[in-house]
């Protein structure tokens, strides 16, 4: 995404709102424009990496990151996985025992075996993994072109749904 227009129509209003205030605020306009670019530019970044995040929420376990290529930032979008599917490179057996451990072992809960349906939105956890599985979990999402926190809600929600079929009734 190029953002070199946007930069230049922020830059062609300051101009002309410089215009109305004569000589000395057009020659300010003029000397603050250049030092502004990187600015803009970062703030424009800092929305479009937001508005990822929002996104992301809304949509996961898919996921939406901004990357960048060049100077020039890129949305990458990760779809949710189709309806029961797990990532090529998981082991559903290792995977689930894993995240469970994990997970008891942090919160001092076992994972629900499902999500109660009127549940919606976001929240935070704070996830301490044996030392030996980060580097792995980072690899494994770096080759799913996905973040650690994408990979990691993709790989509980598997888990979980996994959990959820295997169970007795």
């Amino acid at each position: 995404m190029d953002l070199t227009p946007h930069v230049t129509q922020l830059r062609q209003q300051l101009a002309v709102a410089a215009e109305a205030g004569g000589e000395d605020a057009r020659a300010l306009a003029e000397r603050l424009t250049a030092p502004l670019d990187s600015a803009v530019r970062l703030a424009m970044l800092e929305i479009l990496s937001s508005a990822a995040e929002e996104i992301t929420r809304d949509l996961a376990p898919g996921s939406v990151e901004l990357r960048l290529r060049g100077h020039e930032p890129a949305f990458v979008v990760t779809p949710p996985p189709a309806e029961g599917a797990l990532p090529d490179d998981t082991k559903p057996a290792s995977l689930k025992s894993a995240l469970a451990g994990a997970i008891e072992v942090t919160m001092g809960v076992r994972p629900p075996a499902e999500a109660d349906e009127g549940e919606g939105g976001t929240s935070r956890i704070t996830l301490r993994l044996p030392e030996h599985l980060k580097p792995r979990i980072e690899a494994a999402a770096s080759s799913a072109g996905l973040s650690v926190n994408a990979w990691l809600v993709r790989a509980v929600s598997s888990a979980l749904e996994l959990g959820a079929q295997t169970q007795p009734t």
